[in-house]
């Protein structure tokens, strides 16, 4: 009984986002870069994700509850009000 209880914890945790490098537990889609990305991950199951803390991008289970990327112009806006004023003249 330990060994199936065993498998059920591993698939448990397969089902779960963790980043293998600093162990943060949120992670966003990312975009496909290549061909294989695009049309050959999709039919073994695997998307893009990039973890929101170190940024380590890494392939995941369809399966795998994960936050949606940010819209190119909350991105823009962003980043363009945290920028300080310069005093350049």
């Amino acid at each position: 009984m330990t060994s199936n209880s065993a498998g059920q914890f591993w698939f448990q945790r397969q089902l779960e986002y963790r980043c293998f490098d600093c162990g943060n537990g949120t992670g966003f889609r990312s975009r496909p870069r290549t061909f294989s990305e695009r049309y050959v991950l999709p039919v073994l199951l695997l998307r893009p994700v990039r973890c929101s803390e170190c940024f380590r991008r890494d392939y995941r289970l369809l399966f795998v509850p994960v936050k949606d990327r940010l819209p190119e112009k909350i991105k823009k806006t962003a980043v363009a009000t945290t920028r300080p004023e310069s005093n350049v003249a």
